[in-house]
């Protein structure tokens, strides 16, 4: 599925949890849907837990292929 396809669901879901839900389920269905992008980027590989748990600047100067190795 593309990733067109991916935010015109996003963006349906998140109109019709406005407009039948208010703001307040518009807010927790973006938020839902955010925590569930990241945990699929982490299941998929794309995202470590040490990406998540880092501080920022940890580890400057150093690329993003760099890590561990």
């Amino acid at each position: 599925m593309s990733m067109a396809v991916v935010g015109l669901l996003a963006g349906m879901a998140l109109g019709f949890a406005g407009y039948f839900g208010g703001f307040g389920a518009f807010l927790l269905v973006a938020a839902l849907g955010a925590i569930g992008f990241v945990l699929g980027r982490f299941l998929d590989g794309d995202l470590e837990a040490a990406d998540l748990l880092r501080p920022r600047g940890h580890g400057q100067g150093r690329g993003r292929d760099d890590r561990g190795r």
